[in-house]
């Protein structure tokens, strides 16, 4: 399995901050946010990461990360043609890279407790979700359950009126056939290619699993989440 890591898109809920530099390299607490998906990955056996990023500040990234060496990681990179065109376009960047291999995916702004290494171990095909409850899930990509509250019948991507507490955290199981359900999706009313359409292809074929995350967990996308996220951190630190 490979990973690959969204490090693209505006950051627009975060400027000014992001006219600086890309949201990804913006600190949480005492490092980079871009190391917090990259530790993820590599404490959960991955290895072979591809970060894909927008054209602007790349070279932020290489500059910074180089080849991954010193971070226990071999990195590969590609530049995402356009910043807003969605986070299932982030991973059609990654065909090449993969090759045949099975696909962990992490967006760059989420901070992880814990990592998946049983999750990354166990899985052989289809998707793996993982679900996490929150207070705001019509932030989020929310679950929609049959009767029974076990089976997903599938994914709502920022519903005003959620019909669950759960929101689909920012990382993602695939097999290969995952490159071949991005080639026709269509943008949404966003405009964006958006990877929970993949996923409930995924979901409706009945080739999906999906668990729950245990331990802290927080995307950095705005100053409320960032300020959040390195509050968190601290708090490790001190103990």
């Amino acid at each position: 399995m490979k990973g690959v890591i969204a490090a693209g898109g505006l950051g627009t809920r975060l400027r000014p901050l992001t006219h600086i530099t890309n949201k990804h390299l913006l600190p949480v607490f005492d490092k980079p946010m871009i190391l917090y998906p990259m530790e993820t990955l590599r404490k959960s056996g991955i290895e072979e990461i591809m970060i894909v990023c927008g054209r602007e500040h790349a070279g932020h990234f290489m500059n910074f990360l180089g080849s991954g060496a010193e971070y226990g990681v071999n990195l590969s990179y590609s530049i995402q043609g356009k910043d807003d065109a969605g986070i299932a376009d982030v991973l059609k960047y990654a065909k090449d890279f993969a090759k045949k291999d099975n696909i962990a995916f992490i967006l760059g702004d989420n901070i992880f407790e814990n990592d998946f290494v049983k999750a990354v171990n166990k899985f052989k095909k289809g998707t793996t979700i993982f679900l996490k409850e929150v207070n705001d899930p019509e932030r989020f990509g929310t679950p929609v359950f049959d009767k029974t509250g076990k089976k997903i019948l599938e994914i709502k991507e920022k519903p005003l009126k959620p019909t669950s507490k759960y929101a689909q955290v920012g990382f993602y199981l695939f097999d290969n056939r995952v490159f071949d359900m991005l080639k026709d999706l269509k943008p949404s009313s966003r405009g964006q290619l958006e990877i929970v359409d993949a996923v409930n292809r995924y979901i409706k074929s009945g080739d999906s699993q999906h668990e729950f995350v245990k331990g802290f967990w927080s995307d950095a996308g705005t100053v409320e989440s960032l300020l959040k996220a390195s509050n968190w951190v601290a708090g490790e630190k001190d103990e």
